[in-house]
């Protein structure tokens, strides 16, 4: 089977085109978030007039993943208490999840067992983060790029399956493959639906190079590494599937180096990872 690579470019294109904005509401909880005077209050205006959004806020406080004692049940104490960085993260992962869910996907990915792996990968380079001593506010930021590191597999068709076969049975890295057979990979199309969507730069980053070991120099390495070893970190707990099981082993060394990591701190979040996954998946329900 031979895939034209110029109609499959343009496939792509025609399909993120049409996949529909984020909505105002979380474009304006973005711009808030993204002004370092902005309040709760503020934020609080914003939300409250979005039925759904409110509703999402108040499912998460009081959801597993932060065991509270007493049910909340004000938006303004939600938002005081779960931070507006956590709000902002959580109405854009909604929003995108729920927008990705709405759009034709190939039969290639199983969408649980896809949103299953981002989670994981999310999850493990907040911990990742965490034993590297990055601040809490930076680490929900991890937490997101690593959930949607894998947007871009989205809009591809059913001739991924081929993809997925020869980096199966070929034992080969994802991305290698899917520029060979089609011509263009996932992080590409990833960094098109970043930049539709407008988001910040270090998700977009993420999204964009993660597979890119090379370039890490630049800004933003340390946490590409972090959410490029969270990926592998999933990949070897076998959690979810994404379809690239198969990482050079020398890029987890390079990676470490970058993140400023050792083997043992790599391999030390392994007792909390599975706890804290399905606390995550909250995210995936609300």
């Amino acid at each position: 089977m031979t895939i034209d690579k110029e109609r499959q470019r343009h496939d792509i294109e025609r399909f993120i085109n049409k996949m529909p904005s984020l909505s105002t509401t979380v474009g304006k909880v973005m711009e808030i978030c993204s002004r370092t005077d902005a309040s709760p209050n503020e934020l609080n205006k914003v939300i409250s007039l979005d039925p759904v959004l409110t509703g999402q806020v108040l499912k998460l406080i009081n959801s597993a993943y932060y065991s509270l004692v007493n049910k909340v049940t004000s938006l303004t104490r939600a938002i005081t208490m779960l931070g507006m960085n956590t709000v902002k993260n959580m109405a854009l992962s909604t929003a995108i999840i729920r927008s990705v869910a709405g759009a034709k996907k190939s039969k290639a990915l199983p969408t649980t067992k896809f949103w299953a792996h981002s989670l994981g990968a999310g999850v493990s380079a907040k911990l990742l983060g965490e034993a590297k001593g990055i601040p809490a506010m930076e680490r929900e930021e991890l937490f997101l790029a690593g959930l949607l590191h894998d947007l871009g597999k989205v809009p591809f068709g059913d001739e991924y399956i081929e993809v997925l076969n020869i980096a199966r049975f070929e034992q080969l890295p994802l991305n290698e493959v899917e520029l060979d057979v089609m011509g263009i990979g996932h992080q590409e199309v990833g960094l098109m639906i970043a930049e539709k969507w407008k988001l910040n730069e270090v998700i977009t980053k993420c999204i964009g190079s993660h597979h890119a070991i090379g370039s890490l120099g630049g800004g933003h390495g340390q946490q590409v590494a972090l959410v490029a070893l969270g990926n592998i970190y999933t990949n070897i707990l076998d959690h979810g599937y994404a379809g690239n099981p198969f990482p050079k082993e020398e890029e987890v060394g390079q990676l470490l180096d970058s993140a400023g990591l050792s083997w043992d701190e790599f391999c030390g979040i392994g007792d909390r990872v599975v706890e804290e996954i399905q606390k995550a998946e909250i995210f995936l329900n609300i």
